[in-house]
């Protein structure tokens, strides 16, 4: 199985009324410092709203997300890279927020694919770290390296660190 870890920075709370600004991804494996990487800055959807303070934290003003690249390419891109990449039957959707991350592009992939690679599911980077140290209140970011930057790629590879530090301290996955 292949272990994507991904990361959505958006305009406003909910996807479709509101849109993916950015999305970023790494096939999670080591040695991590040549895995694969995807990148790429989404145009925001025809009459979508945004929230200034959502913008604010991606870095980006409104009329520069209006030059990034059509939303549809960007899919196309990335479901390509995402086939390019996997290993195995169906390849695994891990974020840090998970709910929030996988809505975005589950919403994306449906909206502009008819269909998610990754499925109906997902997997939450912070439930595994508590089920792994099995307290409720521990929290797996003191196992990153790469600072949290809100780049899409920077925060992904951080979260992608600490997931293979979990597995050297014993946590279960099989890396392609």
């Amino acid at each position: 199985m292949s272990y994507f870890m991904i990361d959505v920075e958006v305009d406003g709370p909910i996807p479709g009324d509101y849109s993916m600004i950015e999305l970023g991804a790494i096939l999670v494996r080591s040695p991590l410092e040549e895995a694969p990487t995807f990148h790429a800055r989404l145009r925001p959807l025809p009459d979508a709203d945004w929230d200034d303070e959502a913008l604010k934290v991606t870095g980006w003003k409104r009329g520069e997300t209006q030059l990034f690249d059509w939303p549809i390419d960007v899919m196309l891109r990335f479901t390509a890279w995402i086939r390019e990449h996997n290993v195995g039957k169906r390849p695994m959707f891990v974020s840090d927020n998970n709910g929030f991350d996988f809505m975005f592009v589950s919403w994306y992939f449906h909206h502009f694919m008819k269909m998610n690679p990754f499925g109906h599911t997902s997997t939450n980077l912070g439930s595994l770290y508590k089920g792994q140290v099995r307290d409720t209140f521990k929290n797996f970011k003191h196992l990153r390296i790469t600072p949290h930057t809100h780049n899409p790629v920077d925060d992904a590879r951080g979260n992608a660190e600490a997931l293979l530090a979990m597995q050297r301290s014993g946590l279960t996955i099989l890396l392609e």
